[in-house]
């Protein structure tokens, strides 16, 4: 019973946090409101003043986690909604993400390479911009470090949560459509939770864009391992 309740205690905790913290982004509309990364830092600092281990909060954790399917499932309900936009844009659609998935997994790649690292952390940040199921496994296959692979996605996902609204905006970017691809081809999910905030357009198209970046970066990553020279 009191394992029942700490569950549900800590599950309430969290939402009403990411209530909170979602209430003050759509009011002041600041860059630094990320819902997505304020919320986990609310919550890690709540934990630490508290004095509550991290074991204790991992039961909630993982009911929380396991409606990540169903979350990411339902994205497929505000794409119906607006199927039609992949008639009017379809071309443009898989150009664009296939562009950002090539240019974000060499660029990164050439960086790291660039910067003197060693081969397996070259190959494991290629796929930092997908998420972590299809990163990790182009890490495997490639003589990457998986775990690697994850914590780049994961930098990744928060940078471009929180900066990428922002930039896309300070640049004029403005189409719902491009917004929504833009978020979903560089920070995955949670460059779709954001923009889900911004709209359900945006949503549907950045749910579309995590998908196809996922795919598109898996086909290309033996181009990019061979063009960087790490095979």
């Amino acid at each position: 019973m009191q394992d029942l309740l700490s569950l549900l205690g800590y599950s309430a905790g969290t939402v009403l946090v990411y209530l909170g913290i979602r209430r003050l982004s759509l009011r002041f509309n600041h860059p630094l409101l990320n819902v997505v990364a304020l919320s986990a830092g609310v919550i890690i600092g709540l934990l630490v003043a508290c004095d509550i281990p991290y074991a204790a909060y991992v039961p909630a954790k993982d009911a929380m986690t396991m409606l990540l399917g169903p979350a990411t499932v339902a994205l497929a309900v505000p794409l119906y909604r607006h199927r039609r936009l992949l008639y009017v844009y379809g071309p443009a659609i898989l150009t664009s993400v296939a562009a950002g998935s090539l240019l974000a997994m060499l660029s990164a790649g050439y960086a790291a390479k660039v910067g003197g690292l060693p081969q397996a952390v070259v190959v494991s940040i290629l796929p930092k911009g997908v998420s972590i199921p299809f990163a990790v496994e182009i890490a495997r296959i490639y003589n990457g470090i998986p775990a690697l692979s994850a914590a780049f996605v994961v930098a990744t996902g928060t940078l471009g949560s929180l900066l990428g609204g922002w930039l896309l905006t300070r640049v004029g970017i403005t189409h719902p459509v491009a917004r929504g691809l833009a978020l979903g081809t560089t920070s995955h999910a949670q460059g779709t939770a954001t923009a889900l905030l911004e709209g359900e357009q945006q949503g549907a198209m950045a749910g579309l864009a995590m998908i196809l970046a996922g795919m598109l970066t898996a086909a290309f990553a033996p181009l990019g391992v061979w063009l960087l020279g790490v095979v």
